[in-house]
């Protein structure tokens, strides 16, 4: 019996199939490598000393979806796919409904048709929206800015709405807040296409030369040092996450949410001492106006996940960004070395 991960390539999908294989699991991948590419599975394979079965095929794709289904003996989903990068969602918010929602729709009509109904689905912390009580829970009220955000609350309420007619289904929602970090080998890590739309990797582009500088976009925010703070959570512990997730509605059905943060905020300035401590390097940075829609604080409340799967982040900023420049040091170009 086998594990399927759809974006099993990408980022964090990467991580998870490594610590899914590590735990034991046979572990299938579905990837259309659009934002991804195949050299990160070998590297799992690197790591692990286990294969994973690969297929190159798009979420749209439904006939080829039945056809894995035919071919495999799967139990269980881990669901990663997706288009995700905020500002694009903004500018393609048909391409980003119609990939996300519809894809979605397609893997759980086909996990239907071949009785499979343990799913652990990739959502994100933009489902709180705007949200100005801090820290978040599960039960804060869930509200987006922008497509990307709206995508991921329409896939948790469809797969809501799934469990209420077949109380069969075991769905865990999983609300990842700021995940950096690689694997310790430094062999998998974040390879973002063209320039990053997040801090760290940004940072690490600055570090190893890639990029002049670093945007601070604002610093009147009423934090600690005026810059925005955020709740950021070691790839390798949030793949964990995901193990214990699908512990759960292996054995419990219903469907839940699930924040998966470290319950600590960090600004973006004691991200940038953090990481030139760790790497060694001066992080240039201008302060630059502040973008639309941020907000000055978000960080989780991580207690439900430790009560109801057992689980809780363990490493710290330190580790973050020393693991962070350890793989971005060792592969300037990301895969493409």
């Amino acid at each position: 019996m086998a594990i399927l991960v759809t974006g099993g390539a990408g980022y964090i999908g990467s991580h998870t199939c490594v610590e899914l294989l590590e735990a034991g699991y046979e572990v299938i991948v579905l990837d259309n490598f659009s934002n991804s590419v195949p050299e990160a599975l070998n590297r799992v394979k690197d790591i692990t000393g286990k294969s994973v079965k690969v297929y190159e095929l798009d979420l749209l794709d439904r006939i080829g979806m039945e056809a894995i289904f035919e071919d495999n003996e799967i139990e269980a989903v881990v669901h990663f796919a997706g288009l995700k990068a905020v500002g694009e969602s903004v500018a393609e918010p048909l391409r980003y409904y119609h990939n996300n929602i519809t894809g979605t729709l397609i893997l759980t009509e086909t996990m239907q048709k071949f009785g499979v109904k343990k799913l652990v689905f990739s959502s994100s912390a933009t489902v709180y929206g705007t949200a100005e009580t801090v820290p978040l829970t599960e039960d804060t009220p869930l509200g987006a800015t922008n497509p990307y955000g709206w995508s991921k609350l329409m896939i948790e309420q469809i797969l809501r709405d799934l469990y209420v007619s077949d109380k069969g289904w075991g769905i865990a929602l999983l609300r990842y807040f700021n995940p950096i970090g690689a694997h310790k080998s430094g062999r998998i890590g974040e390879d973002p296409n063209g320039i990053p739309n997040n801090l760290v990797p940004y940072i690490a582009q600055v570090a190893v030369g890639k990029r002049p500088h670093l945007n601070v976009f604002g610093n009147d925010y009423s934090t600690k040092d005026g810059t925005g703070v955020r709740d950021y959570i070691h790839v390798v512990d949030l793949a964990k996450g995901h193990i214990k997730a699908l512990e759960k509605v292996a054995t419990s059905p219903g469907v839940d949410a699930y924040n998966l943060g470290t319950g600590n905020g960090y600004s973006v300035l004691e991200i940038i001492a953090a990481f030139e401590k760790a790497s060694g390097k001066t992080i240039p940075y201008q302060i630059v106006d502040r973008r639309p829609g941020d907000i000055a604080v978000s960080f989780a409340d991580p207690q439900k996940a430790k009560k109801e799967l057992g689980w809780s982040a363990e490493l710290g900023l330190e580790e973050m960004c020393e693991d962070t420049w350890r793989w971005q040091s060792q592969n300037e170009n990301g895969y493409k070395e």
